[in-house]
């Protein structure tokens, strides 16, 4: 890869001082976070988190369900219900599409725009969406029937019918997966490092799925299964991110055991800093790929995997490893000779 001229460009050695804007960055973290959390319990700043609890009654699950359809787009995976993709050679007139599923079936009934790849050219696509299941074989051949006259040419290209009792369980399957899945990473890095690296990784983990879902929350993106999978993958991302830098800096604790901890954070952030960069633009250049040619089904994975890997890189740089100065970490015993700064190579 040394011929790749992009790679050349990249300084062999850097000198930033990451713990001098530890403070800053936390100050902003927080309010990103809080941020997110206030939509995720106010359905993006519209509705008071108090009223979500009141009209939510049975188990936590179904308390925070509420709380999770009021605060996301909740794709048909979650909520339950009929999606229909519709294509047409012409652009659909979404009003008419709407007055359409009303008459065909009682309840609620959503439209709404698509594109189909390549974008702002034929064929145009919309979706139809039903908060009910019943009958769906006898509306959708209804729909196929009456669709000339909303588009000519245009018909049913998938349809996606879930029951209310498998949308609980899926989202509680998801919940599941999200919770193992932290909890997993912290009994990882407590083993393989000491317990001050895990509780900073865990603290990264949160902070990435947290200001994910706060993406989702406050620009209303549909959140269905797909958008678990981005953020478990999210997770794996960037714990093996933060266990490069936690690698380099338990190295150089044992290394220069007199160096105070905040030099030696900003030595193994900026000695780990190349890596992290071309590992996060070569994920990029895939996941825009993805975005601009994977269809409609994977633009929501792409959107959340872009975000997540920009954000992990900072919570790598900025949460991970100067949560370290809050508690403290012991030195190591072995390897290295106790040094106060690193000397230059021979």
């Amino acid at each position: 890869m040394g011929w790749w001229p992009l790679i050349r460009l990249l300084p062999k050695k850097t000198n930033f001082t990451y713990v001098k804007f530890a403070a800053f960055a936390a100050f902003l973290s927080i309010a990103a976070v809080s941020a997110s959390l206030v939509s995720m319990f106010t359905g993006g700043f519209r509705t008071n988190p108090i009223e979500i609890f009141q009209q939510a009654a049975g188990t936590p699950l179904a308390r925070f369900g509420a709380v999770m359809e009021r605060g996301f787009n909740l794709g048909i995976d979650f909520r339950g219900g009929t999606s229909i993709l519709i294509e047409a050679p012409q652009p659909i007139d979404l009003g008419d599409l709407r007055t359409l599923g009303g008459r065909l079936q009682d309840g609620g009934v959503e439209v709404q725009g698509t594109t189909c790849r390549p974008a702002d050219s034929p064929p145009y696509c919309a979706i139809i969406n039903f908060e009910s299941t019943e009958g769906v074989a006898d509306t959708v051949e209804a729909l196929r029937r009456e669709l000339p006259q909303v588009a000519e040419g245009a018909r049913v290209l998938n349809v996606d019918a879930v029951s209310g009792r498998v949308s609980e369980e899926l989202f509680a399957g998801g919940l599941i997966a999200l919770g193992l899945a932290i909890l997993l990473m912290l009994i990882y890095i407590w083993f393989r490092f000491e317990w001050q690296f895990g509780l900073g990784g865990v603290m990264a983990l949160f902070h990435d799925v947290i200001l994910t879902l706060g993406v989702f929350s406050i620009f209303r993106l549909e959140f269905n299964l797909t958008i678990v999978a981005a953020l478990l993958t999210i997770i794996g991302y960037s714990m093996n991110d933060t266990v490069v830098v936690f690698d380099r800096l338990r190295e150089n604790l044992r290394k220069y055991k007199r160096m105070p901890l905040g030099e030696l954070v900003d030595l193994s952030l900026n000695e780990t800093l190349s890596r992290t960069i071309i590992t996060g633009c070569t994920a990029l250049f895939a996941l825009i790929g993805l975005y601009y040619f994977g269809g409609e089904s994977l633009e929501g994975f792409a959107i959340a995997m872009i975000f997540g890997i920009i954000i992990g890189t900072y919570s790598s740089l900025y949460v991970a490893a100067p949560a370290i100065l809050i508690w403290g970490v012991k030195r190591g015993r072995e390897g290295g000779e106790a040094r106060g700064a690193p000397q230059p190579a021979r």
